[in-house]
């Protein structure tokens, strides 16, 4: 990457910084995961993210590490509904892969070589009992015995340790009131923990994402679409990750990410890029239109800076556009980026309108955005009692011809549009019935 690529990439990584800084996540890991080569790497991510602001609450798996403990003490493998048959003996393996799973990550993050990406990190790692379990119990006349269901989350232990600046890490065991250890799901653990918290976001790093009949992956999923993918699955874990992010998503959790592990850098290019690298799963998965706030004012500068660099638009300053800013829509993506906005403007003739500062940004065109948006303002022109909208473009004539709007000359626009004309510009005016 050369010096210019380099800054540019990290200019367009600085909103998705500016959204997620102190927003908790919860990341759940698998156990095949913490097995995978580029482990190593993909801690420094989950590090990096804690030291750009995010607050972070790591649940790790451990399945792989339980079933060689397992062969190792000769006690066979016994599996029901994907759950595991956890006899006190088998518990006894299961404590020491977990316990060990866990030693493995926090030395991790307990790096901090020079010249590594740790050093400096000074990253505080905090875990405790904050998962009261229960017993599954006998199901279809199988008794689980110490394999179990995650019955509370002490969510305000958990914040306060995160409020307190420290990653928490939690491990897939819980202890009932009686002081018995279980051993617990850790998708479940992490849902369960996600939905306590009102998690911003659910990662599971363990499959790329979504996978759908014709073995494409899918980038993103609604709820509804979610549940017609998940009646086609064969794939018992595919099903599993699938039904933690149902579960998620319907118990209030806003987003969850399906990434993969073995892809390196697969964690930061889901969460700092538009294209993402996994499957982004939502309730409600297309951009919203709605009337622009002042918090939008960096947003919508960032988008128009380059057109007005351009002289596509007309430039405006910060503090125009804030005391303006009632007057934008923006068009708002399922990661919370502005990607396109317009404003209306009145004019002296109070039945005509003017369209201004139409931007939509590169990535998104040709997705039909800017006809949506345009009709929304042609909507807010109505109510406002305006029949007809004016605009004046220098390069987007053919667009505005599409959308129904007919050229029109100086003499056609009211008295302060006339005054205030640029003729070094030399805009196009067009004006549609509305």
């Amino acid at each position: 990457m050369n010096n210019k690529s380099y800054v540019d990439f990290f200019r367009q990584t600085s909103p998705y910084i500016h959204a997620h800084r102190g927003k908790t996540f919860v990341i759940a890991i698998s156990g095949e995961a913490i097995l995978a080569p580029n482990f190593h790497s993909m801690v420094h991510d989950i590090a990096l993210l804690q030291s750009l602001g995010m607050r972070i609450v790591l649940v790790h798996g451990a399945r792989p590490q339980i079933d060689q403990r397992l062969q190792l003490s000769n006690i066979g493998v016994k599996f029901k509904n994907h759950t595991r048959v956890t006899d006190p003996n088998a518990m006894q393996c299961v404590k020491e892969a977990v316990g060990s799973t866990r030693l493995t990550i926090e030395s991790e993050l307990s790096m901090g070589l020079p010249n590594s990406p740790m050093h400096g990190a000074h990253i505080s790692v905090v875990g405790g009992n904050f998962i009261t379990a229960k017993p599954i119990g006998i199901q279809d006349g199988i008794d689980f015995q110490r394999a179990g269901q995650v019955r509370r989350i002490d969510n305000k232990a958990i914040d306060a340790q995160l409020s307190n600046g420290s990653m928490v890490l939690i491990s897939p065991i819980g202890f009932s009131p009686t002081g018995e250890a279980f051993n617990l799901s850790y998708l479940d653990v992490a849902s369960h923990v996600a939905m306590a918290l009102s998690a911003e976001k659910l990662i599971l790093i363990s499959q790329p994402g979504a996978i759908n009949d014709k073995e494409r992956l899918l980038r993103s999923l609604s709820l509804p679409q979610l549940a017609e993918l998940q009646e086609t699955l064969k794939d018992p874990e595919h099903a599993e990750l699938l039904g933690t992010a149902s579960v998620a998503c319907y118990g209030g959790v806003e987003r969850v990410h399906l990434v993969g592990y073995q892809e390196d850098g697969a964690l930061l290019k889901e969460l700092f890029t538009r294209e993402g690298s996994g499957t982004l799963i939502m309730k409600e998965c297309a951009e919203v239109i709605r009337p622009a706030s002042i918090e939008d004012v960096g947003g919508i500068l960032s988008l128009i800076t380059p057109l007005e660099d351009q002289s596509v638009l007309v430039k405006r300053s910060r503090e125009l556009l804030e005391t303006e800013i009632t007057r934008f829509k923006v068009v708002v993506h399922p990661e919370g980026l502005i990607v396109g906005c317009a404003a209306l403007y009145p004019t002296t003739d109070l039945a005509v309108g003017e369209v201004a500062c139409v931007a939509i940004h590169p990535e998104f065109h040709d997705q039909g955005i800017g006809a949506r948006l345009l009709s929304e303002i042609e909507s807010d022109g109505k109510v406002s009692g305006m029949n007809e909208l004016l605009v004046m473009t220098t390069t987007t004539a053919h667009w505005f011809l599409e959308n129904g709007f007919n050229e029109a000359n100086i003499r056609d626009l009211p008295e302060n549009k006339q005054s205030m004309y640029n003729y070094q510009r030399n805009s196009r005016i067009f004006c549609k019935a509305i």
